[in-house]
């Protein structure tokens, strides 16, 4: 592994980290609601932020590898992960593989609520 890449993504994953931090508290302190809106707001803007940057990207406008882990793996990797799961989507659908695609949003969703579940029965034995 590459020291100065470690680096770069650790470096962007701090400043979106910080960013989703802000954002979210920002709007559901201004709607003050039940609904996680701040978490939707990030979702769906660290989605649209990687689908630009990796467009642009494979466009060859000028994108350098560092400047590729600095904001996609590591700002909206930061900022949230959910746009990860969209791009890696997004791509299986460019591949013509929609089965695989469905399989995992479907794996996704279930197994993550799933371990949600269970990691808090689990935590109750460790108290």
């Amino acid at each position: 592994m590459d020291l100065y890449k470690i680096l770069t993504v650790a470096l962007g994953g701090a400043m979106g980290s910080v960013a989703r931090y802000v954002t979210v508290r920002s709007v559901d302190a201004r709607l003050n609601a039940v609904f996680p809106y701040g978490t939707l707001v990030v979702n769906v803007i660290g989605s649209f932020a990687i689908g630009l940057l990796y467009g642009l990207a494979m466009r060859k406008t000028g994108f350098s590898e560092p400047w590729r882990l600095f904001l996609g793996v590591g700002f909206c990797g930061g900022f949230t992960t959910f746009s990860a799961f969209a791009w890696e989507n997004f791509s299986l659908w460019e591949q013509k593989m929609a089965p695989t695609a469905l399989v995992y949003v479907a794996a996704t969703l279930v197994l993550g609520i799933f371990s949600v579940f269970a990691g808090s029965f689990v935590s109750r034995f460790l108290e």
